[in-house]
Protein backbone atom coordinates (compact mmCIF):
# COMPACT_ATOMS: atom_id res chain seq x y z
CA UNK A 1 0.00 0.00 0.00
CA UNK A 2 1.51 3.37 -1.27
CA UNK A 3 2.34 5.71 2.05
CA UNK A 4 0.39 8.94 1.88
CA UNK A 5 2.20 12.10 1.30
CA UNK A 6 3.91 14.64 4.18
CA UNK A 7 4.93 18.09 4.00
CA UNK A 8 5.74 20.46 6.48
CA UNK A 9 8.62 23.03 7.05
CA UNK A 10 10.52 25.49 9.03
CA UNK A 11 12.28 29.05 8.71
CA UNK A 12 15.42 29.60 8.91
CA UNK A 13 15.16 32.39 11.02
CA UNK A 14 17.16 31.53 14.09
CA UNK A 15 17.60 28.93 16.61
CA UNK A 16 14.64 26.51 16.76
CA UNK A 17 12.99 26.92 20.39
CA UNK A 18 10.76 24.32 22.49
CA UNK A 19 7.88 25.94 20.90
CA UNK A 20 8.59 24.87 17.44
CA UNK A 21 9.48 21.35 18.51
CA UNK A 22 6.29 20.93 20.48
CA UNK A 23 4.33 22.19 17.89
CA UNK A 24 5.32 20.58 14.58
CA UNK A 25 9.14 19.05 15.12
CA UNK A 26 8.14 16.10 17.39
CA UNK A 27 4.80 15.09 14.98
CA UNK A 28 7.22 15.25 11.92
CA UNK A 29 10.21 13.37 13.32
CA UNK A 30 6.79 10.51 14.33
CA UNK A 31 5.65 10.67 10.97
CA UNK A 32 8.92 9.30 9.50
CA UNK A 33 7.58 5.15 9.42
CA UNK A 34 3.87 5.73 8.37
CA UNK A 35 4.02 8.98 5.59
CA UNK A 36 6.17 9.62 2.96
CA UNK A 37 7.45 12.55 4.40
CA UNK A 38 9.10 15.55 2.49
CA UNK A 39 10.21 18.49 4.73
CA UNK A 40 11.58 21.69 3.80
CA UNK A 41 14.01 24.91 5.35
CA UNK A 42 11.37 27.42 3.85
CA UNK A 43 13.98 29.81 3.21
CA UNK A 44 11.72 32.30 1.23
CA UNK A 45 8.95 32.22 3.89
CA UNK A 46 11.79 34.01 5.75
CA UNK A 47 12.64 36.94 3.75
CA UNK A 48 9.39 38.29 4.24
CA UNK A 49 11.03 40.22 7.28
CA UNK A 50 14.07 42.02 7.38
CA UNK A 51 16.91 39.97 7.28
CA UNK A 52 20.76 39.86 7.04
CA UNK A 53 22.75 37.76 4.21
CA UNK A 54 24.93 36.05 6.49
CA UNK A 55 22.94 35.44 9.28
CA UNK A 56 20.35 33.67 6.27
CA UNK A 57 23.65 31.43 5.25
CA UNK A 58 24.43 30.44 8.89
CA UNK A 59 20.64 30.31 9.77
CA UNK A 60 19.72 27.72 7.28
CA UNK A 61 22.94 25.51 8.05
CA UNK A 62 21.90 25.72 11.66
CA UNK A 63 18.32 24.72 11.17
CA UNK A 64 19.89 21.68 9.01
CA UNK A 65 21.35 20.09 12.18
CA UNK A 66 18.42 21.34 14.12
CA UNK A 67 15.90 18.87 11.91
CA UNK A 68 18.58 15.91 12.01
CA UNK A 69 19.32 16.18 15.55
CA UNK A 70 15.87 16.20 16.83
CA UNK A 71 15.37 12.91 14.69
CA UNK A 72 14.39 13.90 11.21
CA UNK A 73 16.35 10.97 9.18
CA UNK A 74 17.41 11.31 5.12
CA UNK A 75 17.60 7.98 4.82
CA UNK A 76 13.57 7.60 5.60
CA UNK A 77 12.58 11.62 4.52
CA UNK A 78 13.45 13.98 2.23
CA UNK A 79 14.91 17.41 3.79
CA UNK A 80 15.51 20.06 0.97
CA UNK A 81 15.93 23.58 0.74
CA UNK A 82 12.98 25.27 -0.74
CA UNK A 83 14.58 27.69 -2.94
CA UNK A 84 16.81 25.20 -4.78
CA UNK A 85 13.60 23.58 -5.87
CA UNK A 86 12.21 26.11 -8.27
CA UNK A 87 8.87 24.82 -8.80
CA UNK A 88 7.83 25.79 -5.62
CA UNK A 89 7.67 29.44 -6.91
CA UNK A 90 6.33 28.34 -9.96
CA UNK A 91 3.48 26.63 -8.76
CA UNK A 92 2.68 29.98 -6.15
CA UNK A 93 2.51 32.29 -9.66
CA UNK A 94 -0.14 29.71 -10.63
CA UNK A 95 -2.15 29.93 -7.25
CA UNK A 96 -1.61 33.57 -7.32
CA UNK A 97 -3.66 33.85 -10.59
CA UNK A 98 -6.64 32.11 -8.92
CA UNK A 99 -6.33 33.17 -5.22
CA UNK A 100 -8.55 36.45 -4.18
CA UNK A 101 -6.56 39.14 -2.41
CA UNK A 102 -9.75 39.13 0.64
CA UNK A 103 -8.57 35.50 1.06
CA UNK A 104 -5.07 36.94 2.21
CA UNK A 105 -6.19 40.33 3.99
CA UNK A 106 -8.39 37.97 6.09
CA UNK A 107 -5.78 35.63 7.66
CA UNK A 108 -4.78 36.35 11.19
CA UNK A 109 -1.02 36.32 11.10
CA UNK A 110 -1.32 39.18 8.33
CA UNK A 111 -3.32 41.21 10.52
CA UNK A 112 -0.60 40.81 13.35
CA UNK A 113 2.07 41.25 11.00
CA UNK A 114 0.52 44.39 9.92
CA UNK A 115 0.41 45.96 13.70
CA UNK A 116 3.84 44.39 14.48
CA UNK A 117 5.77 45.59 11.55
CA UNK A 118 3.62 48.49 9.98
CA UNK A 119 6.97 50.36 8.46
CA UNK A 120 7.62 46.78 6.77
CA UNK A 121 4.71 45.32 5.00
CA UNK A 122 5.61 43.83 1.21
CA UNK A 123 3.82 41.69 -0.82
CA UNK A 124 5.77 38.50 -0.09
CA UNK A 125 4.02 38.83 3.80
CA UNK A 126 0.69 39.11 1.87
CA UNK A 127 1.49 36.34 -0.38
CA UNK A 128 2.88 34.16 2.38
CA UNK A 129 -0.04 31.74 2.63
CA UNK A 130 -0.21 31.12 -1.07
CA UNK A 131 3.32 30.00 -1.31
CA UNK A 132 3.24 28.05 1.41
CA UNK A 133 -0.31 26.49 -0.02
CA UNK A 134 2.35 25.64 -3.11
CA UNK A 135 4.95 24.36 -0.80
CA UNK A 136 2.43 21.58 0.37
CA UNK A 137 0.22 20.85 -2.66
CA UNK A 138 3.28 20.68 -5.11
CA UNK A 139 4.01 17.51 -3.19
CA UNK A 140 0.54 16.12 -2.96
CA UNK A 141 0.66 15.89 0.61
CA UNK A 142 -2.36 14.85 2.09
CA UNK A 143 -1.34 15.12 6.18
CA UNK A 144 0.49 18.58 7.39
CA UNK A 145 2.08 18.58 10.90
CA UNK A 146 1.61 21.91 11.83
CA UNK A 147 1.29 23.78 15.28
CA UNK A 148 -2.52 25.69 16.47
CA UNK A 149 -1.42 29.22 14.95
CA UNK A 150 -0.93 27.37 11.33
CA UNK A 151 -4.56 26.44 11.40
CA UNK A 152 -5.82 29.19 9.18
CA UNK A 153 -3.28 29.02 6.89
CA UNK A 154 -3.93 25.18 6.09
CA UNK A 155 -7.07 25.73 5.69
CA UNK A 156 -6.74 29.05 3.42
CA UNK A 157 -4.36 25.92 1.76
CA UNK A 158 -7.96 24.06 1.04
CA UNK A 159 -9.78 26.93 -0.19
CA UNK A 160 -7.18 27.22 -3.20
CA UNK A 161 -7.22 23.35 -3.66
CA UNK A 162 -10.96 23.54 -3.82
CA UNK A 163 -10.79 25.87 -6.87
CA UNK A 164 -7.96 24.79 -8.77
CA UNK A 165 -9.75 21.70 -8.82
CA UNK A 166 -13.07 22.93 -9.64
CA UNK A 167 -11.51 25.22 -12.63
CA UNK A 168 -8.94 22.99 -14.05
CA UNK A 169 -9.99 19.30 -12.87
CA UNK A 170 -9.49 16.83 -9.95
CA UNK A 171 -5.65 17.89 -9.48
CA UNK A 172 -4.89 17.95 -5.64
CA UNK A 173 -5.80 16.29 -2.71
CA UNK A 174 -7.17 18.17 0.40
CA UNK A 175 -4.38 18.48 2.74
CA UNK A 176 -5.63 17.36 6.84
CA UNK A 177 -3.73 18.64 9.66
CA UNK A 178 -1.99 16.99 12.07
CA UNK A 179 -1.84 18.34 15.22
CA UNK A 180 0.59 17.33 18.58
CA UNK A 181 -0.58 15.57 21.70
CA UNK A 182 -0.25 19.27 23.25
CA UNK A 183 -1.29 22.10 20.64
CA UNK A 184 0.71 24.88 21.29
CA UNK A 185 2.69 26.11 24.68
CA UNK A 186 2.80 29.73 25.16
CA UNK A 187 5.74 31.80 25.47
CA UNK A 188 7.33 32.11 29.11
CA UNK A 189 5.12 35.55 29.69
CA UNK A 190 2.30 33.23 29.51
CA UNK A 191 0.59 35.32 27.11
CA UNK A 192 1.88 35.25 23.87
CA UNK A 193 2.68 32.54 21.56
CA UNK A 194 6.62 31.35 22.18
CA UNK A 195 8.80 33.19 20.08
CA UNK A 196 12.37 34.91 19.13
CA UNK A 197 11.20 38.13 18.79
CA UNK A 198 9.68 38.46 21.88
CA UNK A 199 12.63 36.72 23.59
CA UNK A 200 10.01 34.30 25.89
CA UNK A 201 11.36 31.24 24.63
CA UNK A 202 13.87 28.40 25.47
CA UNK A 203 16.07 27.36 23.18
CA UNK A 204 17.20 23.51 22.08
CA UNK A 205 20.58 24.25 22.19
CA UNK A 206 20.57 25.49 26.10
CA UNK A 207 22.46 24.28 29.26
CA UNK A 208 20.37 23.16 31.88
CA UNK A 209 21.72 26.86 33.53
CA UNK A 210 20.38 29.03 30.97
CA UNK A 211 17.04 27.53 30.68
CA UNK A 212 16.31 27.88 34.40
CA UNK A 213 17.44 31.26 34.26
CA UNK A 214 14.31 31.79 32.04
CA UNK A 215 12.11 29.20 33.56
CA UNK A 216 12.72 30.51 36.97
CA UNK A 217 11.28 33.83 35.99
CA UNK A 218 8.30 33.03 33.77
CA UNK A 219 4.73 33.44 34.43
CA UNK A 220 2.59 31.03 36.21
CA UNK A 221 -1.58 30.96 37.54
CA UNK A 222 -1.22 34.72 37.94
CA UNK A 223 -4.39 34.32 41.03
CA UNK A 224 -1.84 32.18 42.85
CA UNK A 225 -0.49 35.03 44.43
CA UNK A 226 1.82 33.26 47.95
CA UNK A 227 3.24 30.09 48.04
CA UNK A 228 0.09 29.02 50.61
CA UNK A 229 -2.60 29.86 47.95
CA UNK A 230 -4.19 27.13 46.00
CA UNK A 231 -3.63 26.97 42.31
CA UNK A 232 -5.59 26.07 39.20
CA UNK A 233 -2.78 23.92 37.05
CA UNK A 234 -5.17 24.18 33.63
CA UNK A 235 -4.82 27.82 34.21
CA UNK A 236 -0.89 27.81 34.23
CA UNK A 237 0.86 27.61 31.40
CA UNK A 238 3.78 25.68 32.96
CA UNK A 239 1.56 22.66 33.68
CA UNK A 240 1.27 22.89 29.82
CA UNK A 241 4.77 22.60 29.57
CA UNK A 242 4.40 19.70 31.61
CA UNK A 243 1.86 18.22 29.36
CA UNK A 244 4.73 18.67 26.73
CA UNK A 245 7.48 17.37 28.49
CA UNK A 246 7.04 15.35 32.15
CA UNK A 247 6.31 12.13 32.63
CA UNK A 248 2.78 11.37 33.39
CA UNK A 249 3.75 10.68 37.50
CA UNK A 250 5.39 14.26 37.17
CA UNK A 251 2.16 15.66 35.88
CA UNK A 252 -0.36 14.28 37.96
CA UNK A 253 1.91 14.43 41.12
CA UNK A 254 2.44 18.53 39.83
CA UNK A 255 -1.50 18.97 39.43
CA UNK A 256 -2.81 17.26 42.76
CA UNK A 257 -0.10 19.65 45.03
CA UNK A 258 -0.48 22.53 43.41
CA UNK A 259 -4.73 22.38 43.44
CA UNK A 260 -4.24 22.19 46.99
CA UNK A 261 -0.78 24.34 47.79
CA UNK A 262 1.39 21.22 48.63
CA UNK A 263 4.01 22.80 46.11
CA UNK A 264 5.09 26.47 44.91
CA UNK A 265 5.59 27.24 41.86
CA UNK A 266 9.03 27.29 41.79
CA UNK A 267 9.28 23.64 42.79
CA UNK A 268 6.91 22.27 40.02
CA UNK A 269 9.51 24.33 37.67
CA UNK A 270 12.53 22.56 39.48
CA UNK A 271 10.94 19.56 38.06
CA UNK A 272 9.70 20.64 34.44
CA UNK A 273 13.03 21.58 34.17
CA UNK A 274 14.50 17.87 35.38
CA UNK A 275 12.43 16.61 32.03
CA UNK A 276 12.92 19.44 29.97
CA UNK A 277 16.56 19.00 30.74
CA UNK A 278 16.30 14.79 30.21
CA UNK A 279 14.59 15.08 26.27
CA UNK A 280 17.17 17.73 25.37
CA UNK A 281 20.23 16.64 26.51
CA UNK A 282 20.44 13.60 23.39
CA UNK A 283 19.61 16.25 20.83
CA UNK A 284 22.12 18.68 22.10
CA UNK A 285 24.28 15.53 21.67
CA UNK A 286 23.71 14.79 18.20
CA UNK A 287 24.02 18.37 17.23
CA UNK A 288 27.27 18.88 18.41
CA UNK A 289 28.75 15.65 16.40
CA UNK A 290 26.75 16.95 13.77
CA UNK A 291 28.23 20.65 13.75
CA UNK A 292 31.54 18.60 12.89
CA UNK A 293 30.37 17.06 9.86
CA UNK A 294 30.00 20.08 7.42
CA UNK A 295 30.17 18.43 4.30
CA UNK A 296 27.82 16.18 5.36
CA UNK A 297 25.01 18.73 5.77
CA UNK A 298 25.32 19.97 2.13
CA UNK A 299 25.41 16.44 1.10
CA UNK A 300 22.22 16.06 2.79
CA UNK A 301 20.68 19.24 1.46
CA UNK A 302 21.90 18.37 -2.70
CA UNK A 303 19.98 15.02 -2.05
CA UNK A 304 16.89 16.65 -0.65
CA UNK A 305 16.83 19.00 -3.67
CA UNK A 306 17.44 16.37 -6.25
CA UNK A 307 14.46 13.78 -4.75
CA UNK A 308 12.39 16.73 -4.19
CA UNK A 309 12.61 17.91 -7.43
CA UNK A 310 11.32 14.51 -9.19
CA UNK A 311 8.50 14.97 -7.50
CA UNK A 312 8.17 18.66 -8.05
CA UNK A 313 8.81 18.22 -11.91
CA UNK A 314 6.50 15.86 -11.79
CA UNK A 315 3.13 17.79 -10.52
CA UNK A 316 4.42 20.89 -12.75
CA UNK A 317 4.14 18.67 -15.61
CA UNK A 318 0.45 17.75 -14.77
CA UNK A 319 -0.23 21.77 -13.53
CA UNK A 320 0.71 22.49 -17.15
CA UNK A 321 -1.15 20.29 -18.64
CA UNK A 322 -3.93 21.11 -16.77
CA UNK A 323 -3.98 25.17 -17.66
CA UNK A 324 -2.52 24.60 -21.07
CA UNK A 325 0.76 25.05 -21.85
CA UNK A 326 1.76 21.66 -21.31
CA UNK A 327 2.91 21.19 -25.10
CA UNK A 328 5.10 24.45 -25.39
CA UNK A 329 7.25 22.97 -22.61
CA UNK A 330 7.23 20.08 -24.01
CA UNK A 331 8.59 21.17 -27.51
CA UNK A 332 11.48 23.93 -25.48
CA UNK A 333 12.16 20.42 -24.00
CA UNK A 334 12.29 18.31 -27.02
CA UNK A 335 14.16 21.15 -28.55
CA UNK A 336 17.21 21.14 -26.21
CA UNK A 337 17.54 17.44 -25.84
Amino acid sequence: MKKKNVFSGIQPSGRLHIGNYVGAMRNMIDLQDEYFCIYGIVDYHAMTVRFDPEEMTKSIFNCTIDYLAAGIDPEKSILMLQSTVSEHTELAWVLNTITPIAWLTRVPTFKEKQQDNPNYLNMGLLDYPVLMAADIILYKAEVVPVGEDQLPHLELTREIVRRFNSYFGETFPEPKEKLGAVKKILGLDGVNKMSKSLDNCIYLDETKEEIWKKLSTAVTDTRRKRRADPGNPEDCNIFTMHKAFSKKEDIDYCARECRHAGIGCLDCKKILLDNIVAELKPIQARRQELLKKKDYIYEVLHDGTIRAKKIAHKTMDEVYERIGIKLYHNAGQNKLS
